[in-house]
């Protein structure tokens, strides 16, 4: 093919992404209002369990929420469904991310409890189809992926703010092989995609009575995607300076360090930050709290929200027959996300209390992901025991006073 010809190509395949994105950005200007939890009768959790280790930790993820909820489920106001099909050989033979009927039963829940899912590579045994995760995000609209992890032992407790569904995520999928020398990604921040989360960041503060948001981006190279991002922070800020909320700004490779330093990473409150950004900073957070396995997280939209755990589906957990002793503390901790977003912050509070004795104070039953540590069954009946004890916040305030 000639040079004109490949450009030509070129042209018309970025001509079709800009197409995409505009249409995107009306849809996010004619968003309605945010559902109203109180309202719905019954509220619908879907369970999709994925693949991998997702499978195990999904299951005792559900435990818990069937066993906080008991009442409700009594009562007919939640109702679980389990979704089937969201497994990695579904996928790979249908071809894409999210088969149409699983798509079709997500959306007819109000939220959904996630278990890990497989992500295809080039290479990899399965076709190289687009992340789960990536699609669940676009197709619901679930802008917001929020991480929080807490080390109550040094004082820390973060939250980060991720924008879910543009950066270099949206269009991972969508790059372009010019020619046999060159490959092209791109990368997308709409005024409205960024304000959102940005936004909720701020009001997650005010609300909170936090004094601090910190941006985190590369703008002083990545000047116009990441430029436009910094300059909504700002912008936005100001709009909150009566509320006592001081906005900072740092870039995402000194970030990284600062969150190792001692002297300074208990100052954090707040961060906010574009797509690739945030999911490098809060693995790197969450291992700070004891690992990848010991953090959850929420993605949320106005109409539906998903919950989650950080981490991968682990196959070879599964080849090796290890997958009874995954840690589900990840999920848990997403289950208690969940339960304070349907409308029942106290006992997610509860929730997390346990999960932060059992696993950070106590440790009297730990996993090691073999026969030397504890089953995910035998971690998940130890927290319920401290869920269901009436002692819980004694011993919490015990705990942390003790710090």
């Amino acid at each position: 093919m000639g040079t004109k010809n490949t450009i030509k190509k070129a042209k018309d395949h970025f001509a079709q992404l800009i197409e995409e994105q505009l249409e995107r950005i009306e849809m996010m200007k004619a968003q309605t209002e945010w559902i109203d939890y109180r309202s719905l009768k019954p509220i619908l959790i879907g369970v999709c369990r994925g693949d991998g280790i997702g499978r195990i930790i999904s299951k005792h993820a559900q435990r818990v929420l069937e066993h906080m909820l008991r009442k409700e489920r009594a009562d007919g106001l939640v109702e679980f469904r389990d979704i089937e099909g969201l497994t990695i050989e579904n996928r790979a033979r249908c071809g894409k991310a999210i088969p149409d009927e699983v798509l079709d039963e997500i959306k007819k829940c109000h939220v959904i409890l996630k278990g890990p899912t497989t992500t295809p590579q080039e290479g990899d045994e399965w076709p190289n189809i687009e992340s789960a995760n990536v699609a669940m995000r676009r197709e619901l609209d679930l802008f917001a992926n929020v991480r929080p992890v807490k080390i109550p032992r040094e004082g820390i407790d973060w939250i980060f703010f991720r924008e879910n569904t543009e950066g270099a995520y949206v269009l991972g999928s969508r790059g372009l092989d010019v020619n046999e020398d060159l490959s092209i990604d791109f990368k997308v921040t709409t005024e409205q995609g960024a304000e959102r989360i940005i936004r909720m960041a701020f009001e997650y503060a005010k609300q909170n009575g936090l004094g601090r948001v910190t941006a985190v981006t590369k703008a002083n190279v990545v000047k116009t995607t990441d430029g436009r991002f910094s300059r909504l922070a700002k912008k936005i800020a100001d709009e909150y300076k009566g509320c006592g909320i001081k906005q900072d700004e740092w870039y995402i490779d000194i970030m990284t360090a600062k969150l190792l330093d001692p002297a300074r990473r208990k100052d954090f409150q707040v961060m906010v930050l574009p797509n690739l950004y945030g999911d490098i900073l809060t693995d790197e957070a969450a291992q700070l709290q004891g690992g990848v396995g010991t953090a959850g997280s929420a993605n949320i939209g106005k109409r539906w929200a998903m919950f989650e755990a950080v981490h991968g589906s682990a196959p070879r957990m599964v080849t090796e027959g290890r997958d009874i002793y995954a840690d589900p503390s990840s999920m848990i901790r997403a289950s208690a996300m969940l339960l304070g977003h349907i409308g029942f912050p106290e006992r997610a509070k509860h929730l997390d209390m346990a999960l932060e004795i059992c696993g950070q104070f106590e440790k009297k039953i730990v996993t090691t992901g073999r026969d030397t540590g504890a089953t995910g069954e035998e971690v998940t009946s130890y927290l319920l025991d401290w869920v269901d004890n009436p002692d819980l916040e004694n011993k919490w305030q015990e705990y942390t006073e003790g710090q």
